[in-house]
């Protein structure tokens, strides 16, 4: 099964192999006004899950019957559309549009990742320059020599392991999220452990 697609209504898919998933995909959960990228890129919506206030009427009343509307602003459209994927079961799920056009919007939605990851373990995101994924414990990644790697701690007290990396950490806490960017892949995987949290991982294409 192809993985689910949440595309959020910032900075839309531009790389071939994103356009190809989402072209793919049996499931597109669109985050409110996305769905309206979505349709000029020539594909619907499987739903269209937020509190509708970016939503234009007309496609209010088309897509009416894939709606759901979340009224509470306790939680953004993404983690809306999140919560609307784990209920219906979706295990593996990629976050699309989450990152652009807004600064704000993009620091919370990359945090929130390591949040999203506690309930569903097969996600990340995957934006026009890299792929962020999430380590809690121990995970061996895929990479090439001379890829750009940075890891970032959102917890300060996280102990974090990394081989393969030109920069090696052994037993580091990442206590700014300067600490662990600009870093470079050895060779072919890299290994990743952390104690006590988790990291982000972000690798560029």
């Amino acid at each position: 099964m192809s993985p689910t697609i949440i595309l959020a209504n910032g900075e839309f898919p531009r790389k071939p192999g994103l356009l190809h998933l989402l072209r793919q995909a049996e499931h597109v959960v669109c985050c409110d006004g996305a769905a309206e990228k979505l349709l000029n890129f020539g594909r619907e919506p499987s739903v269209i899950v937020g509190d509708m206030d970016s939503l234009s009427p007309s496609l209010k009343e088309l897509y009416a019957d894939r709606i759901i509307t979340i009224d509470e602003q306790e939680t953004n459209d993404l983690t809306k559309a999140v919560n609307y994927c784990e209920r219906a079961g979706y295990r593996q799920i990629i976050l699309m549009g989450a990152t652009g056009i807004r600064e704000d919007h993009t620091l919370g939605n990359i945090s929130l990742l390591v949040d999203y990851s506690l309930r569903i373990e097969d996600i990340c995101m995957q934006t026009n320059y890299g792929r962020i994924d999430v380590v809690r414990h121990y995970k061996q990644l895929q990479s090439y020599p001379g890829q750009q790697i940075s890891l970032f701690a959102i917890d300060p007290s996280t102990i974090v392991n990394a081989e393969g990396l030109k920069y090696p950490l052994i037993d580091r806490r990442l206590t700014n999220w300067w600490q662990g960017s600009l870093n470079e892949a050895l060779g072919s995987t890299f290994e990743i452990r952390t104690q006590k949290g988790a990291v982000l991982v972000y690798r560029t294409d």
